[in-house]
C-alpha cells in the first residue's frame, strides 16, 4: 500500500487527550485516535481491502462505530451509504490531518539498546519520518552504520539539526542526560521532542513534548491484572462457601 507521503504527491506532556479545539478544529481526543484509525487502514490495505463499513474499521481500531464516524467527520469524511470508506482515500484523509503527507526529519539521540531499535525500525518511513541521524556520546558507537545512517557524536547535535533541517527530536538517553540534550534541541530550534527517558522534561511554551514511558504501562497492566486476579479469588472463595 502507497505511503501518506506518496499518496500526497503516548500521552501528551504536560496535558491530557480531553476534547479540547485542535489546530485545524479537530478536537485532541480525535487526533489521539487517529493514528489507531491509520494503523487499522495499514492493515486492510495491505489484505486488499479497498473499501470498509464504519463498523469493521471501528471494530479493527477497538473503538464503536458512532465515535468513530464522528471523528471522521471532523476530516470531511462521510463515507458512502451502503458502500463505506474508500480504504485509500481515507489513508490520506486521516494522514493529511496528521501532516504525514510530507517527510519529516528526525534526529534520535542515544545509540544504545533503545536508540538501535528505533533507528532499525522500518516503519517510520513509510509513515513520513526520515531518521536523518543518529548521536550517541560513546566514541565506540560512533562511526558505526545504524538503520541505514552513521552514527555521529552529540557534539555535532546542533550542526546536525541545521544541515538536515530536523524537525523531530527523539531522546533515548538516561534520565540524567535528558534534560540538557532536551535543552540543547530546544536551543537548536527544535520544537517537537518524543521523550522515553523516564523523567518529564522542562520545556517552553511553544514546544511539544510526547512521553514514553514504558515502566508506567507495565504498572497500569499490573494494577488491572491484580485487580483480575482479586476477583477470580473472591469468585473462588464465595464458590466455595456455597458448596460448604
Amino acid at each position: 500500500m502507497s505511503s501518506a507521503a506518496d499518496l500526497a504527491g503516548s500521552e501528551a506532556e504536560p496535558g491530557n487527550t480531553i476534547d479540547r479545539p485542535y489546530p485545524g478544529g479537530i478536537p485532541e481526543a480525535t487526533v489521539a485516535r487517529l493514528p489507531i484509525y491509520l494503523r487499522a487502514l495499514y492493515t486492510l490495505g495491505e489484505r486488499g481491502v479497498t473499501t470498509v463499513a464504519s463498523d469493521e474499521l471501528a471494530r479493527s481500531a477497538g473503538v464503536n462505530s458512532a465515535k468513530l464516524r464522528k471523528d471522521l467527520s471532523h476530516l470531511g469524511s462521510y463515507g458512502i451509504r451502503g458502500v463505506g470508506y474508500d480504504v485509500e482515500y481515507l489513508v490520506y484523509q486521516v494522514s493529511r490531518a496528521l501532516g504525514l503527507t510530507q517527510r519529516w526529519p528526525v534526529v534520535i539521540i542515544g545509540a544504545g539498546n533503545l536508540g538501535r531499535a528505533l533507528a532499525n525500525y522500518g516503519g517510520f518511513i513509510t509513515r513520513g519520518f526520515r531518521i536523518e541521524a543518529v548521536l550517541d556520546t560513546d566514541h565506540s558507537l560512533v562511526g558505526r552504520e545504524l538503520g541505514g545512517v552513521i552514527v555521529g557524536h552529540v557534539d555535532e547535535l546542533e550542526a546536525v539539526v541545521a544541515a538536515h533541517s530536523i524537525a523531530i527530536g527523539v531522546i533515548a538517553v538516561p534520565a540524567g542526560a535528558a534534560q540538557a540534550m532536551c535543552d540543547r534541541l530546544v536551543s537548536a530550534g527544535v520544537t517537537s521532542i518524543l521523550n522515553f527517558a523516564p523523567m518529564v522534561l522542562t520545556v517552553p511554551d511553544g514546544v511539544d513534548v510526547r512521553k514514553v514511558d514504558l515502566s508506567i504501562e507495565l504498572q497500569i497492566l499490573a494494577f488491572h491484572a491484580q485487580r483480575r486476579n482479586a476477583a477470580r479469588f473472591g469468585q473462588a472463595a464465595d464458590q466455595a462457601a456455597a458448596e460448604a
